[in-house]
């Protein structure tokens, strides 16, 4: 979705009222023109004839009406486990690596161990991180501790490259790097714009013709608490679309757990049954 987009830029609860009391504005203009029709109407049997005919007219409308909203909930949450799986996923190939970085000697053991903690807590600061200017800082440091990763990696493996696990140690990076990329394009799935505006004309037109087919008041009460819903569904559905400014984000838990256990656990405790003669040396 563009950040210069009205679905994008205002608020959800401020884009939600806008809208309801678009809709409920129609609604009621609607009614006003149908009462006024129905009043200079010929005949009698004509309105039957029309009765007859919004009778069927409005089921099909909002049948066709909750089947979109459904659709479009349906991609927004398909997005939204996409990007919930991919934490934990992430959060598994770090902390593998992590592990597999002890393996090597010093100072490499110590240096990819830092970056990749360093790398944990940054990727939790930045899930949690609204403002654009805050995230365009995060994703610059995300970027520049990717590339001093995969440095140190290079560093570490002219080390250990006489042992059978080099290649699963830089396997593990791969993962991390990789991981990287598909969080971010993750994050940047979004629903197509054009469904949210086609879904929105079709709540105003439905509306107007809800109002057009109405001549209480009793009715357009009823009428305005059904638009109180759907507008609630459209915004949810919004929400969910935006995995950076949203209400409802995936759980960083993963990640947070694995940062609590880098930071709790020192490396040297790795050490604890290890010799002297055992450990790799520079």
């Amino acid at each position: 979705m563009d950040l210069s987009s009205p679905l994008a830029a205002l608020p959800i609860v401020l884009l939600g009222l806008i809208l309801l009391i678009i809709v409920i504005g129609i609604t009621w203009a609607g009614m006003r023109v149908g009462i006024k029709g129905a009043k200079s109407a010929p005949a009698a049997d004509s309105l039957e004839k029309d009765d007859d005919v919004n009778g069927a007219i409005v089921p099909a409308v909002l049948g066709l009406l909750a089947l979109l909203l459904g659709f479009t909930f349906a991609l927004a949450i398909d997005r939204f486990e996409t990007r919930r799986a991919l934490v934990l996923e992430e959060a598994n190939a770090i902390g593998t690596a992590y592990l597999q970085a002890q393996v090597l000697p010093q100072p490499h053991r110590e240096r990819v161990s830092a970056l990749l903690v360093r790398y944990t807590d940054n990727r939790v600061v930045l899930a949690r991180t609204e403002a654009p200017e805050d995230r365009r800082q995060r994703l610059a440091d995300n970027d520049r501790t990717v590339n001093d990763i995969w440095a140190a990696t290079l560093a570490g493996f002219d080390s250990i490259k006489g042992l059978d696990m080099s290649s699963a140690f830089v396997s593990s990076i791969n993962a991390v790097i990789d991981l990287d990329t598909s969080r971010k394009t993750g994050r940047m799935a979004h629903v197509p714009e054009e469904v949210f505006w086609v879904l929105i004309v079709y709540v105003l037109v439905t509306a107007a013709i809800l109002g057009y087919t109405m001549r209480t008041r009793s009715s357009f009460h009823l009428a305005c608490v059904m638009h109180v819903l759907v507008v609630m569904s459209l915004m949810l559905i919004i929400d969910i679309d935006r995995p950076a400014a949203g209400g409802i984000r995936e759980s960083q838990f993963p990640m947070e757990l694995l940062s609590k256990s880098m930071h709790a656990e020192p490396r040297a405790a790795y050490d604890r049954w290890r010799t002297p003669a055992t450990m790799p040396q520079e």
